[in-house]
């Protein structure tokens, strides 16, 4: 498995969670157990993309600004997290930032997978692309069993 592959792996979760999340209401056991797995599934995701992928390539001329904009962008949702934890769920105003998260990520992704991931596979040879997805996978399995 490379590097893409395991990263896409988990995009797909993150999409599907995602959508799962908006289509909630009010404070509800399915919007608690839908915030949850994006949570945890992003947070477990940055950590491990951002130490075996972002940190590889900023290496790289070629790699400092591409990684910088996703670290930004993680950073971003971070803080949408952070808003949602500090919203009441049955608020309006907890959705309109749900809202906000869902969009963040699908266009995060979109960008990862169109474009950072196409450079990436320009400046990476296959053995680093193979080693740093044994990399990821390990740091991502650790995140997710310390949340």
């Amino acid at each position: 498995m490379n590097i893409f592959e395991a990263l896409r792996e988990s995009h797909e979760r993150q999409r599907t969670y995602a959508d799962a999340l908006i289509q909630t209401s009010g404070d509800n056991p399915q919007r608690v157990e839908a915030y949850k797995q994006l949570k945890t599934e992003l947070q477990a995701h940055e950590t491990a993309e951002e130490r075996f992928f972002y940190m590889p390539l900023m290496e790289y001329d070629e790699g400092v600004d591409l990684s910088r904009h996703a670290i930004s962008e993680h950073h971003e949702m971070d803080e949408m997290m952070e808003q949602l934890d500090e919203t009441e769920m049955s608020s309006p105003g907890w959705l309109a930032t749900a809202k906000k998260l869902s969009e963040k990520v699908h266009h995060h992704l979109k960008e990862e997978e169109q474009k950072f991931f196409q450079m990436a596979g320009k400046i990476l040879d296959d053995k680093q692309k193979e080693t740093l997805a044994s990399g990821y996978i390990k740091e991502y399995e650790e995140q997710l069993s310390t949340s």
